[in-house]
């Protein structure tokens, strides 16, 4: 008999359930028993527990979500809550600080981490972003705080277009204005993976011809590089700041300030899928067993 049981959220797409069927092996292997599939979308809580299907949540040793595609607020919303009574992989004060691109890069910046020049304004402050726009040499990115995958990036290279995408914010809900430097690059980026402090893997992605998006999801190819150093050791940095267990960590090389910057730091980096393993990319097993580590550790600490 197992002598303590987690629950998991597991993506089931691009190789996801081969992926959660070798955790689930592993994990016994340290006497841990795995609940798989446990959506908080199904989940109901109600005097003093969440109920998701048969399970009290807070009966279990740990909670691991791993699932970007799917989330939705509801299911953030019994996340947090669960934080409070369980541990959770990641936890949710890291995963909802890497899910805001302010609340990152600001905290990157506070301990020397380049990113980005960045900007946060009330969205009725249109007078200071021409005036950002101008010293940034005419071009910046306007980023949802809370998008992924390239969704909602606009470029803006002229004070016609940021009137246009001003006068359409005032028409929504956003209080905020957030813009960052446009940096000249190579269109290509490192994706660096940390799992509990240490290094995993690093590719890249390529953004599509005529485009500066090297998002997956925006068209962008994923490549094979090497890691060095310095790319390594930043990402390790901006993983401990943000306090991320498993971390993705985007960066580029500014070719006029002559430095790495990152870009992003993202609390779900997804596996290699098979066609990606078939070019190369062969992390998966070293990524599996730092996580088991990782949570038969947590789990046996209580």
């Amino acid at each position: 008999m197992a002598n303590h049981t987690i629950g998991m959220w597991m993506y089931q797409n691009s190789g996801g359930e081969a992926i959660q069927k070798t955790l689930i092996e592993k994990l016994k292997e340290h006497d841990i028993e795995t609940i798989p599939n446990l959506n908080l979308r199904d989940a109901i809580g109600m005097n003093g527990e969440i109920r998701c299907h048969d399970t009290i949540m807070e009966n279990l040793d740990l909670f691991f979500s791993y699932n970007a595609g799917e989330q939705t607020l509801y299911q953030v919303y019994l996340y947090e809550m669960l934080n409070y009574t369980i541990p959770t992989v990641n936890t949710y004060e890291s995963f909802e600080l890497s899910e805001d691109k302010f609340k990152t890069a600001h905290l990157l910046n506070r301990h020397g981490i380049n990113t980005a020049d960045y900007e946060l304004c009330h969205k009725d402050d249109i007078l200071l972003l021409k005036d950002t726009l101008k010293a940034w040499n005419g071009k910046m990115i306007y980023k949802p705080t809370d998008g992924w995958g390239g969704m909602g990036l606009l470029k803006i290279e002229n004070e016609s277009a940021l009137d246009m995408l001003t006068s359409f914010l005032k028409k929504t809900d956003i209080r905020e204005f957030y813009v960052e430097r446009f940096i000249k690059y190579d269109n290509t980026d490192f994706r660096i993976d940390i799992v509990d402090g240490e290094f995993v893997s690093c590719y890249g992605r390529k953004a599509p011809k005529d485009d500066w998006k090297t998002n997956v999801t925006s068209g962008g190819q994923v490549i094979l590089r090497e890691a060095n150093d310095l790319v390594v050791d930043i990402a390790k940095k901006a993983a401990k700041v943000t306090g991320l267990d498993i971390a993705g960590v985007d960066l580029i090389y500014d070719q006029e300030r002559e430095e790495y910057v990152v870009l992003e730091v993202n609390g779900i980096p997804a596996f290699a899928t098979p066609e990606q393993e078939m070019m190369g990319l062969e992390f998966n097993a070293k990524k599996i067993q730092l996580i088991v580590d990782l949570i038969a550790r947590k789990v046996k600490q209580g």
